[in-house]
């Protein structure tokens, strides 16, 4: 495979941003509070909005406050905003909007997470932080790095000939990586890491709406093919698929599209996910019947996993 030129300079700029991190050249600002990062090294599509509501719903189970600091990207806003979870996707993005529904926990939007981490702070105190997509994010300090991957990652490249972010071997200042998807730790240099096992799937049990009979699938996130596959092993046949691009905000024209797709589909209704539910926004009672699918993540041994985050937090911080 020849190297892409594009992607050389893109390497370069990545490691010698790392190094100054590294060296102290550049500093991470700390805040008063734990924090916990969940990101990967790829664009999109690993599970990482999932997972953030996977640990959190283990830490509200153990009486462990938190809160959520993410980006808030595809907002049409700026600075740092405490998420209202009736609130609209343009104002504070269709992920972090999901999160604070799921966890019904404060979650802070803001480019400068840190600023972010400030603010979350002064309003609800020095209590733990889950920085959503926050690998990269290498200026506001971490206690705890978790590292999502795919198979994809194994093979892929870097941007922007591929869709890796940085590469393979910054798995080493991980803490522990997270195997999604099928992925195999011999693909990967995780040697001497702590490596996860999750399983994502869908629930089709116990839905608001029940799933219609030859629906139409339709959404707008990062690996599409996959919520088909899931959906045609549950034992959903769709009449007629339409994807759009991740994030995607629906509009007027887009729901008339749909409609007219089921109407020369024949089929019973839609089904879509959470995450596309929400850009829906005020356009969701026009597509009835629709179930909105759920995304649960589960991981293996979870009990041991978050001990171990605790632990690794506590002896980072002093504690005995």
């Amino acid at each position: 495979m020849n190297p892409n030129p594009l992607s050389a300079i893109y390497g370069g700029v990545v490691r010698t941003r790392n190094a100054l991190y590294d060296w102290k050249v550049l500093r991470a600002h700390a805040l008063q509070g734990s924090v916990i990062s969940v990101g990967n090294i790829s664009t999109g599509g690993s599970g990482k909005t999932p997972f953030v509501i996977l640990l959190g719903e283990l830490l509200k189970a153990r009486g462990i406050p938190f809160d959520v600091l993410s980006r808030g990207y595809g907002r049409k806003t700026r600075g740092v905003l405490l998420v209202d979870p009736g609130g609209l996707p343009r104002d504070f993005g269709d992920e972090p909007l999901l999160i604070a529904r799921r966890l019904q926990s404060p979650v802070v939007v803001g480019e400068d997470r840190y600023e972010a981490g400030r603010f979350a702070e002064s309003r609800f105190g020095a209590q733990l932080h889950l920085l959503d997509d926050g690998f990269q994010h290498r200026g506001l300090a971490r206690d705890f790095d978790i590292v999502l991957v795919t198979p994809d990652d194994a093979r892929d490249r870097l941007l922007p000939a591929g869709r890796l972010r940085e590469p393979l071997r910054s798995l080493q200042r991980a803490d522990a990586v997270v195997l999604t998807s099928g992925a195999s730790p011999e693909s990967f240099p995780v040697a001497g890491k702590t490596v996860w096992r999750v399983r994502r799937g869908i629930v089709t049990q116990n839905l608001a709406q029940p799933v219609p009979a030859r629906p139409i699938v339709f959404c707008g996130i990062a690996r599409p093919q996959n919520f088909l596959l899931q959906l045609r092993a549950a034992g959903i046949d769709p009449a007629a698929e339409a994807f759009y691009r991740d994030h995607h905000a629906y509009t007027e024209k887009d729901v008339r599209d749909l409609l007219d797709l089921r109407q020369r589909s024949e089929a019973g209704g839609f089904v879509t996910t959470e995450k596309d539910a929400v850009n829906l926004g005020g356009y969701l009672d026009a597509l009835t019947p629709l179930a909105v699918i759920p995304v649960k993540m589960e991981l293996a041994d979870a009990a041991n996993a978050v001990d171990t985050i605790l632990r690794v937090i506590n002896e980072r911080r002093g504690g005995s």
